[in-house]
């Protein structure tokens, strides 16, 4: 579709969402409320993300240039940049109602995996004064390195839909943060040798839900080849879904300096991929084909 279909789609999908979201539960009490609306502002995030412009300054140039007739009430840039910041959680809350219009927390098999948030390399962690005492210490098998900063940890549900984010220290093992993350959902889960731990594994069965994951080749493997094969098969979708945020979304630079604006950043990222999926179910494509969505 041509961009200025794709702003339209966007403004509309979050539009209907707000007023939804707002509508007994104002954001605001008392005071002014800003010329630019919330609603603009977030289309304006999604789409900027969607074109690789993800820092503040590089969206608000990018529109201020091309698109200021659409949005005339665009003020300066740090106003821009401040209500942003200030709207993380609304834009949390259309995230989970997105999951929910595309049926993405109903799907019978999920996948889990984790991904690398560094603040800066090892070598630097010592003279950075970026997130003390939030941020901590892991290794990156991609990379081969070890890192100082975050991890970040994706559900996906069987069609690449995110139903589930979270980023905590890097330091923390990915199975503590699993049995948290996948609340309310049931069926099988998919993920990689480093879920294994049989107390999970009996945790989450009480909850209907079956982890299954590789076994290490000290473990003997019962299941059918045909079955494990399938399930991997499946579980490469997140795999997908981690490349396009990191390639298209940028979602391992952190570009921040405080876990507020971190968080703000990390939830519009998380937002754009949903609602480019949410695009692509109406218009009866693939939800996680973004490759020819839009003719830019």
């Amino acid at each position: 579709m041509p961009l200025e279909d794709f702003i339209i789609y966007v403004y509309c999908c979050v539009v209907e969402n707000y007023e939804e979201l707002t509508k007994e539960r104002p954001l605001r009490k008392c005071g002014y409320n800003p010329k630019l609306s919330d609603s603009e502002v977030i289309t304006m995030e999604i789409v900027g993300e969607f074109m690789g412009k993800d820092q503040d300054k590089s969206m608000w140039q990018y529109f201020q240039s091309h698109w200021k007739p659409w949005f005339p009430n665009l003020g300066s840039r740090s106003n821009f940049a401040k209500q942003c910041a200030n709207l993380w959680k609304i834009k949390e809350q259309i995230a989970r109602r997105l999951v929910e219009q595309m049926g993405g927390d109903k799907s019978s098999v999920h996948s889990i995996d984790g991904f690398p948030i560094p603040v800066c390399k090892r070598t630097r962690a010592g003279r950075s004064r970026c997130f003390k005492n939030e941020a901590g210490y892991s290794y990156c098998a991609a990379k081969e390195e070890k890192y100082y900063g975050f991890k970040g940890h994706l559900v996906i549900s069987s069609n690449g839909i995110i139903t589930n984010f979270a980023f905590a220290n890097a330091s923390v093992d990915e199975r503590d943060v699993a049995d948290e993350l996948t609340q309310g959902i049931i069926g099988v889960l998919l993920g990689d040798k480093g879920y294994i731990r049989p107390y999970l594994y009996k945790k989450l069965l009480k909850r209907r839900l079956e982890l299954q994951t590789p076994l290490r080749k000290n473990m003997t493997d019962s299941r059918c080849k045909k079955f494990v094969g399938l399930l991997m098969r499946i579980r490469r979708r997140i795999e997908t879904v981690i490349g396009q945020l990191t390639e298209r979304f940028h979602i391992q630079k952190v570009r921040a300096r405080d876990s507020w604006h971190l968080c703000n950043r990390l939830n519009r990222k998380i937002l754009a991929h949903l609602v480019c999926s949410f695009i692509n179910t109406r218009l009866s494509r693939p939800a996680i084909q973004f490759d020819g969505l839009v003719q830019i």
